[in-house]
């Protein structure tokens, strides 16, 4: 049983987006951050049964109240502020999209882009830690010193020409990359099963 599977097998990520998992999540900013605000709407997906599909706005634009869903509980899902940029995740091998919600990680990483020391966050290795479980998650941020980067990735996430800017309109900033999947949509990735919705 121990001869079924390779030493150290993981199953290979596919996701275009960067999802923070327990422990370490280390990762290199790539690109510059679009912002705004986000919040959730119900669709239905191919099968009919209901999905939670994000719905992104530029910070200016605004969020009429009919357009604000209430949680299982009936109280109302609520923007949030949100940064979103390309990176490469160590952890996952791959270049992909990071979306945070998260104040505090914003907070911190905005601190290590005011100190003169380490400035603009694509000269560094940045980790997010994360701990607990649902309210009591807790994420520490750390940042390596700066080093060159691997320019033969760098030359990947130019050559795949990712557009931040369609995530405003629900598009797929992937649509133009090599590496895009037939039949692969950015609004299909990003939705989750209404179950998931935090």
């Amino acid at each position: 049983m121990n001869d079924f599977l390779p030493t150290g097998y993981c199953e290979p990520v596919t996701s275009n987006y960067t999802k923070l998992v327990d422990g370490d999540n280390k990762f290199r900013i790539l690109s510059e951050a679009v912002v705004g605000m986000v919040f959730w709407q119900t669709v239905l997906n191919e099968n009919g049964k209901p999905n939670q599909k994000p719905i992104r706005r530029r910070p200016e634009e605004p969020i009429s109240a009919d357009e604000i869903e209430l949680d299982k509980y009936g109280k109302p899902r609520l923007p949030k502020h949100f940064w979103a940029f390309v990176v490469y995740n160590y952890n996952d091998e791959r270049i992909q999209i990071l979306e945070l919600t998260q104040s505090g990680i914003r907070r911190a990483i905005k601190n290590l882009i005011n100190k003169p020391k380490w400035g603009d966050p694509r000269d560094y290795d940045i980790t997010i830690t994360r701990e607990g479980k649902d309210l009591d998650t807790e994420y520490t941020v750390s940042s390596d010193p700066k080093e060159e980067f691997d320019e033969k990735i760098i030359e990947q996430y130019k050559a795949m020409k990712i557009d931040l800017e369609v995530l405003y309109s629900g598009g797929d900033p992937f649509a133009s990359t090599s590496e895009k999947t037939e039949g692969q949509s950015q609004s299909k990735e990003d939705e989750i099963s209404i179950d998931e919705i935090p």
